[in-house]
């Protein structure tokens, strides 16, 4: 029989959510997590439970600025052609706050330097003079993807994972999409619904085959989720047709086949343990 492994010496912060803040940090960068406040990391509570000043992002759970019961909260996320604070003026606000000896807190959907411009605000920070550490969140992708069922990688299907953005800076030149052809590899797209039969057009233009499996997964890790199932070419009309909205993901590849499968099994499933009524044999 095989001895017990030993356990290894404890490597970073213990697992309590009760830590002082640290000394020295004046802003503290935390990922919120895919929406669920149960998915909330241990740092990021702690933080939040520290914090006088909070600035936070649309969509934040409430059930998680609830945390931040001593703090000030300000409302500056973006939402598609309605950005009520700009990003200069978060940055100085940020600063402003910090250098009134005020803990400060960002928090942002997911994980705080994916698509959430963190590291633009890393960069205001440090070149202000001042501290700052990060906190990472359960990213959108990953949340949605584990809570859907969807594997983004599988031995059998995809070999990698690509996440990309569909919205671009104004004066951005447009995503080559080339790199993201791979017959074998999955596509998630962040902030993509609405440029949702644009984006598969690209795709297919690039190389990607009319009949690959996509899906839009809407308001992940929420009691609102849903799953909508399509293919490539009809991706645009799905998002219509079901009236899809933001905050979604699209996810495109051949991955897709192993949620078709676990669903199907789960319904198998739900059916066989499905009670017996006055009419069953």
């Amino acid at each position: 029989m095989n001895a017990p492994c030993p356990l290894p010496p404890l490597a970073g912060g213990a697992l309590i959510d009760d830590e002082a803040w640290p000394t020295g940090v004046q802003v503290a960068l935390v990922g919120a997590g895919p929406g669920d406040a149960g998915l909330l990391t241990l740092r990021a509570r702690a933080r939040l439970r520290a914090a006088e000043v909070v600035l936070y992002d649309h969509l934040i759970n409430p059930a998680i600025l609830a945390l931040a019961a001593q703090a000030r909260l300000y409302c500056v996320g973006k939402r598609a052609g309605a950005h009520s604070v700009g990003q200069r003026q978060i940055e100085q606000l940020l600063i402003d706050e910090a250098r009134a000896g005020r803990r400060v807190v960002r928090l942002k959907g997911g994980d705080p330097l994916l698509f959430g411009r963190g590291g633009e605000e890393m960069q205001a920070l440090a070149a202000a003079g001042l501290r700052y550490e990060v906190t990472p969140g359960v990213s959108a992708a990953l949340g949605a993807a584990a809570m859907a069922h969807l594997p983004l990688t599988h031995r059998d299907h995809a070999q990698g994972c690509t996440l990309v953005t569909g919205h671009r800076r104004d004066d951005a030149s447009e995503l080559a999409w080339t790199a993201h052809t791979h017959p074998g590899a999955t596509v998630v797209v962040y902030m993509g619904v609405r440029q949702a039969g644009a984006i598969a057009q690209a795709l297919m233009q690039h190389g990607r085959a009319a009949d690959t499996p996509a899906a839009v997964i809407e308001a992940a890790t929420t009691p609102r989720q849903r799953v909508i199932r399509t293919r490539l070419d009809q991706l645009g009309a799905a998002v219509a047709e079901h009236d899809a909205h933001t905050p979604a993901l699209l996810v495109i590849g051949p991955v897709l086949a192993v949620h078709d499968e676990l669903m199907a099994a789960v319904a198998l499933s739900a059916a066989d343990n499905t009670p017996c009524s006055d009419q069953c044999g």
